[in-house]
């Protein structure tokens, strides 16, 4: 057995891949909000739910990444 690579359960392999996920929406919605505040008239409404979506995506990325490194009380 290689010992370099530390033995990943089903569970910890899903939570991985929804990290994944939700990093890459949230690089994606970073990348809209980006573009949309350069148009020469940018919606503020559109942007601002952008802006709430991908404060929501960054919570959900907190909790997905405390359920694969949960805190070790010394």
């Amino acid at each position: 057995m290689n010992d370099d690579q530390p033995f990943l359960s089903d569970e910890d392999n899903r939570l991985r891949a929804e990290l994944k996920t939700l990093q890459q929406e949230h690089a994606d919605l970073e990348a809209s909000i980006e573009a949309l505040s350069h148009m020469p008239i940018p919606d503020q409404l559109l942007i601002a739910r952008l802006k709430r979506k991908k404060l929501a995506l960054r919570d959900e990325i907190v909790k997905v990444e405390d359920r694969i490194l949960p805190d070790i009380i010394a």
